[in-house]
């Protein structure tokens, strides 16, 4: 029996089910480095104004063509759960930032990459995470300290953080006209807060598009956009004087709450339910009259007959508007929505203006309330694609630009701020001691892979760019970055290649804090197979696993 028990002692213990699989230690370190870099791999060629644009097809066919980097991992069929991981950084860096996305990614690519060369000296997990800590805190502080402050109305200074981040993107062709636009659109709904700083409140700026017409034609409107018909011919489109009411309930019959049949027994009785009906939709088109509206934006549907009355009434109505519109509209004209037309009153309607583009088929909606606030910037592109992609990176620039208002501070674009912070950070490893020192040093090289990458995108030596920016640098031009449109190292803050300060320190941030997560992995349990090559078959790039590090072969 001691015996027995003594060769039960020396087997495994089995405790995962037969689909199970388990990657331990260097191997699952690997495996998750190797998943990571592979999708900051997919997006850093879109990098820059010279970055190539990525064509993303759907299971579904449908077709985007962008270089916008949280727009490509979004579309990305990505089935790994370390390089979903890193398409969080993108995601959490557009909501919070709203640019830089490919920045962020690259970086945590990056990082990730040279903390595997440090694990292969032996230096334990928990030292380069130590040091990354130590090193992200330190160049969020570098980062303030290189920051210039950004006066509200220095128009020419906004625009040009506009015009960075529109450049290299669909916007790029028309960006002063953009950038003008963008200015006067924040302008219009900038307050300033108790504490004396500036906010922006995006919800009040929507963006609209319209194909057919070039980007030049592009306008700024003051108040909402709908692209919706009149419900009945014979009504109004233009309204100078107009009561508005935003109503969420259908202008139908109501039917019945549950199933309910009707026996009908003579034509009398046909034409008497028919009457009903008919006097229960009069009703309601009467109490939208009672109001005093003589413009309704309805959520739900307008049924044909109550149509008929409306335009008798002399009243506009537009039938299935959107939610975001009606929500937008709520900002625009001061207003609430209606839900239910039996407690509709007079306080429920907004003052206002509606007028139609024809040529457009828009309604221009503008409120008269002092308090209302609200502004449309109207795209136009020749296709769907163009105008898809110019309202990636108008949205892009619009953020920054809110950004930098609400933020008040800016930096020198061009790589100049990666070179300027991965320097500082190398003087600061000379005060860390242990082990840690060699991942500041690894996390400065990690941020210079920005003006690397800028200056490979454009067909440039990144090794002689990188040289001559250190060198610059050292010497004190803390403001010398890469005007990859001229090839030339100069100021690029009085080049106008400007960007938003907060969206670096944000992308330092996501970076370190995802690279970090992955490196302190060390045993991955999964359910069923790790691998995500699901062959020819099913339609997985068979051939990708091994150029992306064996786990992301059904990427795409």
């Amino acid at each position: 029996m001691a015996q027995q028990q003594q060769r039960m002692q020396g087997q495994p213990m089995i405790i995962m089910g037969d689909d199970a699989q388990r990657v331990k230690d260097k191997d699952a370190q690997e495996h998750n480095i190797s998943a990571a870099r592979a999708v900051a791999d997919a997006v850093r060629s879109t990098l820059g104004p010279k970055g190539m644009d990525k064509m993303l097809v759907s299971s579904m066919g449908d077709v985007t063509i962008t270089n916008d980097g949280v727009t490509i991992l979004q579309e990305m069929d990505i089935d790994n759960p370390t390089a979903e991981m890193i398409v969080e950084v993108a995601e959490t860096q557009e909501d919070e930032a709203g640019d830089g996305t490919t920045t962020a990614v690259a970086i945590a690519g990056e990082l990730l990459k040279n903390a595997e060369e440090l694990l292969e000296r032996d230096i334990h997990p928990t030292a380069i995470i130590k040091g990354y800590n130590l090193a992200a805190e330190q160049a969020r502080e570098e980062v303030d300290n290189v920051a210039i402050d950004v006066d509200p109305d220095d128009e020419d200074l906004i625009r040009s953080v506009a015009e960075t981040s529109m450049t290299g993107k669909g916007a790029e062709l028309d960006k002063e006209l953009l950038s003008g636009i963008i200015y006067d659109a924040i302008n219009q709904v900038a307050v300033e807060a108790a504490d004396g700083s500036t906010v922006v409140d995006a919800a009040n700026i929507n963006v609209e598009t319209q194909t057919g017409r070039a980007v030049g034609d592009s306008e700024l409107l003051v108040g909402a956009a709908v692209d919706k018909d009149p419900v009945h011919d014979e009504m109004p489109t233009d309204v100078e004087d107009a009561k508005i009411l935003l109503l969420n309930e259908a202008i139908e019959v109501e039917e019945a709450e549950a199933d309910t049949s009707v026996n009908i027994e003579s034509p009398d009785q046909l034409q008497q339910f028919l009457d009903q009906e008919e006097e229960q939709l009069k009703q309601k088109v009467q109490q939208i009259k009672d109001t005093g509206a003589n413009v309704v934006f309805c959520q739900k549907g307008i049924d044909d007959m109550a149509q008929h009355y409306l335009a008798k009434e002399g009243i506009l109505a537009v039938r299935r508007t959107k939610k975001s519109d009606i929500e937008f509209l709520t900002n625009v004209l001061n207003a609430s929505v209606v839900t239910d037309l039996d407690s509709a009153t007079e306080a429920d309607v907004a003052t206002g203006s509606v007028s139609r583009d024809s040529e457009d088929e828009l309604f221009y909606v503008e409120g008269d309330d002092e308090d209302a606030h609200g502004v449309t910037i109207l795209l136009r592109g020749s296709t769907d694609h163009v105008v898809d992609e110019l309202e990636r990176g108008v949205t892009d620039a619009l953020d920054v630009s809110a950004q930098t208002l609400s933020d008040g501070r800016v930096l020198p674009g061009g790589g100049a701020i990666e070179v300027e912070v991965a320097d500082r950070l190398r003087d600061y490893a000379d005060s860390v001691s242990g082990r840690e020192q060699l991942a500041v040093e690894a996390f400065a090289d990690s941020l210079e892979l920005v003006p690397r990458v800028l200056a490979e995108n454009a067909g440039l030596d990144s090794i002689d760019t990188l040289v001559d920016l250190r060198s610059a640098h050292e010497s004190g031009e803390e403001r010398t970055g890469l005007n990859v449109l001229s090839g030339d190292l100069e100021d690029t803050f009085e080049a106008g290649v400007v960007e938003p300060a907060h969206a670096k320190e944000q992308a330092v941030t996501s970076a370190s804090e995802a690279a970090n997560l992955v490196l302190k992995i060390d045993d991955i349990i999964s359910a069923g197979d790790l691998s995500t090559d699901k062959g020819d078959d099913e339609g997985g790039a068979g051939g990708m696993g091994g150029g992306m590090g064996g786990g992301m072969g059904g990427m795409m």
